[in-house]
């Protein structure tokens, strides 16, 4: 994607990938010369986490010639390449998460929404000629991530327990996030549980879903839930083969919660966060959007075709006061249910949030 950006550039561009014994040795021997002499040159920098050290040279060429674009960083987000990062270039550095293909970019390529929610957004993966093909990336893919990516991002600790703690996370999606369960079912300190799941976040393997608090009278629920971020990883970590067998499996309802989760947030403008709501008498969303302090949205997401909204849903709605709420399932309709909810798809939920200018154009 970097290469085919700095091709649409008005001005010359470099490609150093630090990979490349020969690209990381003209880097780390005589970057300042050699950046200084492509000063009106667009430089693009791949896997930069693998020379922290480059960064407060970064500093002083930026300083010499603002201008936005003129450097192109790509890496991992470990917690060393996040840290030096913000340390050395604040005020001169904007972060951009690359997530994988969304259902809204494959409908562009006809790929149809229950090949992209069994196998995920990897592009690999997603293109796959078949089933046993995809498999076969997901388990290269998980392999290369446990057996080097995050072993290099501070987890240390045996490839059989990491690859237990993966299919135990795999296990909780969707659930509400109890370090303590994880911490005894694997024989692990509850403080390095708590480290390796703030790990994977980083590395947006999972995404934490805070809850919403809207009445500090009621008894809410103040933990987080858990999801595996690609839903392609998940099928692989729970062996869901096949769609087929996807579609009948016990994950198959929280699995497709975490779908369209997912289809959502990345599209959302940076000042909507998104909340889950559930107090402890029983009132439940799946997905809050909140402008600020006010909650504007509520979406509940149902795998079932049948949009009935159960009492949870209406109490929460009552509770949150939004007065834009929808029940998405796989075929929708745009149809309302009852007064201000409407019974939708993925598609056609998105079209409502740019309506509702949600959306980030």
């Amino acid at each position: 994607m970097a290469r085919k950006l700095i091709d649409g550039l008005s001005k010359p561009a470099i490609y150093y990938d630090l990979e490349l014994v020969e690209d990381f040795e003209t880097l780390s021997q005589n970057a300042t010369w050699v950046l200084e002499n492509s000063i009106d040159k667009t430089i693009v920098i791949d896997e930069v986490q693998r020379y922290l050290p480059l960064f407060p040279q970064l500093r002083a060429l930026i300083d010499r010639k603002r201008e936005a674009g003129r450097f192109i960083l790509l890496g991992s987000a470990s917690p060393d390449f996040l840290q030096k990062s913000s340390e050395s270039l604040a005020g001169r550095i904007a972060y951009h998460e690359l997530s994988p293909i969304l259902k809204s970019e494959a409908e562009s390529a006809f790929i149809p929404q229950p090949t992209h929610w069994h196998r995920g957004g990897f592009p690999d993966a997603l293109l796959a000629p078949d089933s046993g093909y995809w498999y076969q990336w997901q388990q290269n893919f998980i392999k290369t991530y446990v057996e080097q990516d995050l072993s290099a991002m501070g987890i240390s600790t045996t490839i059989p327990l990491l690859n237990n703690f993966l299919r135990m996370i795999s296990h909780l999606h969707g659930s509400l996030l109890n370090y303590s369960t994880l911490s005894n079912s694997l024989g692990m300190a509850n403080a390095t549980v708590k480290r390796y799941v703030e790990i994977l976040e980083q590395a947006y393997l999972i995404r934490r879903l805070e809850p919403w608090f809207v009445n500090v009278s009621k008894r809410i629920v103040k933990s987080p839930k858990i999801y595996i971020r690609d839903s392609g990883n998940l099928h692989f970590l729970s062996n869901i083969r096949h769609y087929e067998d996807l579609i009948t499996h016990p994950i198959a309802g929280a699995s497709w919660e975490g779908y369209v989760i997912e289809q959502v947030i990345p599209l959302l403008d940076p000042a909507i966060r998104p909340y889950f709501y559930r107090t402890s008498n029983g009132a439940e969303m799946d997905l809050v959007l909140v402008d600020g302090i006010t909650p504007v949205v509520s979406i509940e997401i149902k795998l079932s075709l049948a949009p009935a909204l159960k009492r949870g849903s209406t109490e929460s709605v009552a509770d949150l006061k939004t007065k834009n709420n929808y029940v998405v399932t796989p075929n929708g309709g745009n149809v309302a249910v009852r007064p201000q909810w409407v019974h939708c798809n993925i598609h056609e939920l998105i079209g409502h949030l740019r309506t509702l200018k949600l959306i980030a154009e």
